[in-house]
C-alpha cells in the first residue's frame, strides 16, 4: 500500500456510542485521535433505549452525567409492563434494579434514553475530528503502524492514514473485522426487525403507568423521549417495502379502535448473538458490536461497548505515552472477552424470559381465563437486577492473589479484592471513591504520609486520603493501601504494613507491563 497522506496516534472506525465515547476518553489522556463514520451524520434511530449504573459511573468521570440524565426520563420510567395490547392492564411487571430508583452501591442512577438523544451530548464531549462520510476499505499492518484506506463518499477521494493502532467500533457486521478475518461464536443472526418511529397520543393508557418498555402481543413499544414520540419494534414483515406503515402501526397499538400513528422513519435490521474469536489482530482492536453483538433485551450491548473502551482507551495512553509496555493492551483481550461471553448469556436468557411470559399469557388467554389473572412470572425480581453483571466484572491481571471467579449471577456483592471495582464508599458527602478515579492511578490509603515517600515516576499517581471509618470495608488496616487502575479496578492491595521503598514501583510496573503476579 502506498505511503500515508497523513499520521494520527489512534484511528477510531465508527462514530456511534462506543466511538464517541472511545474518543472522549482518548481526549481525556491527551491522546489525538481521529474518528471516521461512514455515514453521513449521526444516526436518526433511537436504536439502544438504557444506560445502566456504570455506564453512568463512566459518563460521570468525564463530567457528562448530569447533562445526559437532564435529556433522560425519570426513574419511574425504569420499568418493563407487559401487556394484551397497549390498552390493557399489566398483567406483569418489572424494575430495571439501578435505573427506577437509586441503589446504594453507586453514587449513580441509570436512565432510560433514545441512543439519538446520547450521541449528539458525546459529539460535543471532545474537539478531536470527526469526518462523516468517510468509510474505512482496506487496512494494512506494518511493524509500527496501521495503514488505513478511506474513501470520502461526498468528495470521491480516497486517501490513506497512517496509526499506530486501530479501534474498531464499526457495529456488528464490522468492515474490520471481516477485513481481518476474524470469525464470530454464538447463536449468530437471531431474525429481522423493523424499527418505526412514530407520533401517536397514549397518554390515556401510558401515563399513570410509564415504563421504558411496553412488551405486547403485537410488538414492543417504548417512549422516545421525555417531550414526547415513540418506537415501535417488530419482526420485519416478508414484504417490507409494501407495507403500510402507519396503518401496521395503529392496529397494533389498539386493534379495532381508532389510534392514529403519525410514522416518521422506519429502519430494518438484525438482532445478532455473537461474540468474536479474538478482540485484537497486532495494532487493531476490536470493541462493541464489532467485538459482540448483543441481543437486545435487557438493555446490555451497548452498556457493555462502554465498559470495553473504559477498560481499553487508558491502556492505549500508557503505551502512547511511554508509561506503560505495549504488552498492556492484551489484557484488554483477556479482560473484556470473559464479560462478553457472559453478557450475551445473560441477554439470550433475558430474549427467553420474555418469550416465555408473553407464551404464558398466550396460553392462560387461550384457556378463557379473565383477563385480570395473573401470569405466575419465571422469574424472581432480583433477576433483572443485573448489577452482579454490570458492576461485578472481575479482572484478575492484578497483583494480589484473589480468588477466580465465574459468572456472578444478579446479585452484586461489593468487595476490595484486586480485579474488582472499587466499592463507592463516600470520602466526603458528594464526592464517591469513584470520584477518585480519573486519568491517573489512585492511591487510596489512610495513611497518605507514609505513602507520599514512595511516589514513583513516570506513572500518573494520585493519593487519596481515605476515611478511616472505611478501611474495615476496605480490608486493610490503619498504614494500609488500595491501588486503583484508571478504569476504577483494583490493581493491588497492601493490608497493613509499612511499604517497601519498592512495592508500588513493582505493582505499577506489573499492571503497566500486562504481567500478572502472584
Amino acid at each position: 500500500m502506498p505511503a500515508a497522506n497523513a499520521e494520527v496516534p489512534v484511528l477510531i472506525v465508527g462514530g456511534g456510542p462506543i466511538g464517541l465515547t472511545a474518543r472522549a476518553l482518548l481526549e481525556r489522556w491527551g491522546v489525538r485521535a481521529l474518528l471516521v463514520e461512514k455515514h453521513g451524520e449521526l444516526s436518526p434511530f433511537p436504536r439502544a433505549r438504557l444506560l445502566n449504573v456504570r455506564s453512568m459511573e463512566i459518563y460521570r468521570q468525564l463530567g457528562l452525567a448530569a447533562e445526559i440524565t437532564a435529556d433522560a426520563f425519570a426513574p419511574e420510567f425504569g420499568r418493563i409492563r407487559f401487556r394484551d395490547t397497549i390498552h390493557d392492564r399489566d398483567f406483569a411487571t418489572a424494575a430495571m434494579i439501578g435505573v427506577n430508583a437509586p441503589v446504594p452501591e453507586s453514587p449513580v442512577i441509570g436512565v432510560v434514553t433514545s441512543q439519538d438523544r446520547l450521541e449528539p451530548t458525546l459529539l460535543a464531549a471532545a474537539d478531536a475530528p470527526v469526518r462523516f462520510g468517510v468509510e474505512l476499505i482496506e487496512l494494512a499492518e506494518e511493524a509500527e503502524s496501521v495503514v488505513a484506506l478511506l474513501v470520502d463518499h461526498r468528495r470521491g477521494e480516497e486517501t490513506r492514514i497512517r496509526a499506530r493502532y486501530v479501534l474498531a467500533a464499526d457495529g456488528a457486521n464490522s468492515t474490520v473485522r471481516q477485513r481481518l478475518g476474524i470469525d464470530t461464536t454464538g447463536p449468530g443472526a437471531m431474525g429481522g426487525f423493523t424499527t418505526v418511529v412514530f407520533d401517536a397520543d397514549l397518554s390515556r393508557w401510558c401515563a399513570h403507568q410509564p415504563a421504558g418498555v411496553y412488551f405486547t402481543a403485537h410488538g414492543l413499544f417504548a417512549p422516545l423521549y421525555p417531550e414526547g414520540g415513540w418506537a415501535w419494534f417488530v419482526p420485519t414483515p416478508e414484504d417490507a417495502t409494501r407495507t403500510d406503515w402507519p396503518e401496521l402501526v395503529s392496529r397494533a397499538l389498539s386493534p379495532g379502535a381508532d389510534v392514529r400513528a403519525d410514522v416518521s422513519r422506519v429502519q430494518h435490521w438484525v438482532m445478532n448473538a455473537f461474540v468474536a474469536e479474538r478482540f485484537r489482530h497486532g495494532r487493531t482492536l476490536l470493541t462493541g458490536d464489532a467485538a459482540h453483538a448483543i441481543p437486545i433485551v435487557g438493555g446490555l450491548g451497548m452498556n457493555i461497548g462502554i465498559a470495553d473502551v473504559h477498560n481499553l482507551c487508558w491502556k492505549l495512553a500508557g503505551v502512547l505515552h511511554g508509561w506503560a509496555e505495549p504488552g498492556l493492551l492484551s489484557t484488554y483481550e483477556t479482560e473484556r472477552h470473559p464479560v462478553a461471553h457472559r453478557t450475551l448469556r445473560q441477554a439470550v436468557a433475558n430474549t427467553k424470559l420474555m418469550l416465555d411470559v408473553q407464551n404464558r399469557r398466550r396460553e392462560q388467554l387461550q384457556s378463557s381465563e379473565t383477563a385480570s389473572d395473573q401470569v405466575e412470572l419465571p422469574w424472581s425480581e432480583r433477576y433483572f437486577a443485573q448489577l452482579g453483571l454490570v458492576l461485578g466484572a472481575t479482572y484478575h491481571s492484578d497483583t494480589d492473589t484473589s480468588p477466580e471467579t465465574s459468572d456472578t449471577g444478579p446479585d452484586y456483592v461489593p468487595t476490595p479484592q484486586p480485579g474488582h471495582r472499587i466499592p463507592h464508599l463516600w470520602l466526603t458527602p458528594d464526592r464517591s471513591t469513584l470520584d477518585a478515579v480519573g486519568e491517573w492511578f489512585t492511591l487510596l490509603t489512610p495513611d497518605p504520609a507514609r505513602w507520599e515517600r514512595h511516589l514513583t515516576a513516570p506513572w500518573p499517581l494520585r493519593i487519596e486520603p481515605l476515611p478511616r471509618e472505611h478501611i474495615d470495608l476496605c480490608e486493610i488496616g490503619p498504614h494500609g493501601a488500595l491501588l486503583i487502575r484508571p478504569d476504577g479496578h483494583i490493581g493491588a492491595r497492601w493490608r497493613d504494613r509499612s511499604p517497601s521503598d519498592t512495592s508500588l514501583h513493582h505493582a505499577l510496573t506489573t499492571i503497566t507491563s500486562g504481567h500478572r503476579h502472584r
